[in-house]
């Protein structure tokens, strides 16, 4: 099992989706958790996940160390696979509540609310990374290789 969950191609691309996935995500979870980049934080956070969003307290507490917690683990290269499944999970709630404004985004305020475009690259980013793993310069892939010594 830990083969599986370590084993990732030695290419660029997937280090490069990587990093690029982990510092996005970063920002949305440190402001979740720690309030920082203009969010709220954790109690504000779980407060409007739970009464605005209509989540359980449980699911607003995982979507935010996922989105945390996730986002570091991405950018070590460390577990890279549970971290993007994870974050696939989150998007796909978050289409299913974005599907009701359409695919784009609303770049000229026309619109209540946000398309889920931005969502599909997240998941198509998640995807790839499920199946060629962290990449270069990860953790995974230098566990991997010391498994394999």
């Amino acid at each position: 099992m830990d083969t599986i969950i370590l084993k990732t191609s030695e290419n660029w691309s997937a280090t490069a989706l990587r990093i690029v996935l982990g510092i996005v995500i970063f920002s949305h979870g440190a402001s979740s958790m720690l309030g920082w980049f203009g969010g709220s934080g954790l109690s504000a956070t779980l407060s409007a996940l739970t009464s605005y969003m209509g989540l359980p307290w449980i699911v607003a507490l995982a979507v935010i160390c996922i989105q945390f917690f996730g986002s570091l683990m991405l950018l070590a290269g460390m577990g890279t696979r549970i971290a993007a499944l994870g974050i696939l999970g989150i998007f796909i709630g978050m289409i299913t509540y974005h599907v009701d404004y359409g695919f784009h985004m609303n770049w000229y305020g026309q619109k209540q609310g946000e398309g889920f475009e931005y969502h599909v690259l997240v998941l198509a980013m998640c995807i790839a990374l499920i199946i060629q793993g962290g990449g270069a310069a990860s953790l995974d892939g230098n566990l991997s290789k010391r498994q394999r010594l």
